[in-house]
């Protein structure tokens, strides 16, 4: 999957300046777009399952037993080893028994061919976000994060995320978190650079004051 970005930054810039001041303020504060693909889609989209409502330390040390049963804390296992996996190992590594269905519904999606993470580069975001939510366990939310970091798509605007949300709470200075269809419309300008805004209201949220 591409590491790089899939389009000009400099552009990103220039139409985002132009569009909406308060994220060329937020641009000129924060400096590059710099999203982090993992360069593992796959496991990408099993940390996705694992991590769901978990706060991160708990999630990573699951994450890390549930792994080392297959040889290696770091590196998930394959498709194959999940679906031959017993429900007793599961709940020994303090994974669900949702969660093990929906990381079975995923291998047995990739093992089978229904979900094959080349052909997505080449589908447009409608088509990726209707191919990955078919997996159990993968919403919209989940789609719009793989379609940022590991797909490096430009205009995704990940309104279910709270983050994005809060961002704009603070940067637009509003009294209350935008609702998804006002974030929407807040976002509306941004377009076709929407995943670039979204970024820089993460960077926004990270910053917010205790007072903010």
């Amino acid at each position: 999957m591409p590491r790089r970005l899939r389009f000009s930054a400099a552009r990103a810039y220039r139409h985002l300046r132009d569009a909406d001041p308060v994220v060329g303020a937020l641009i000129a504060r924060h400096g590059p777009f710099q999203p982090r693909p993992s360069g593992d889609p796959y496991g990408s989209l099993l940390r996705t399952i694992l991590f769901q409502q978990l706060a991160g330390p708990a999630a990573r040390a699951i994450q890390r037993r549930w792994y080392a049963h297959y040889g290696d804390e770091q590196s998930p296992p394959q498709p194959p080893a999940i679906l031959s996996t017993s429900d007793e190992l599961f709940r020994g590594a303090g994974v669900s028994r949702q969660k093990a269905g929906y990381l079975r519904d995923l291998a047995a999606h990739i093992v089978d061919g229904r979900l094959d993470f080349d052909s997505l580069d080449a589908l447009p975001d409608r088509e990726v976000i209707t191919a990955l939510t078919v997996v159990h366990g993968i919403g919209e939310w989940s789609a719009h994060m793989f379609m940022i970091s590991e797909l490096g798509r430009p205009d995704v605007l990940p309104v279910g995320d709270l983050g994005v949300r809060h961002g704009m709470r603070s940067a637009y200075g509003l009294e209350q978190t935008p609702t998804p269809a006002h974030a929407l419309g807040i976002g509306e300008p941004w377009a076709p650079y929407r995943s670039v805004g979204s970024w820089y209201m993460w960077r926004a949220a990270d910053t917010v004051t205790p007072d903010g």
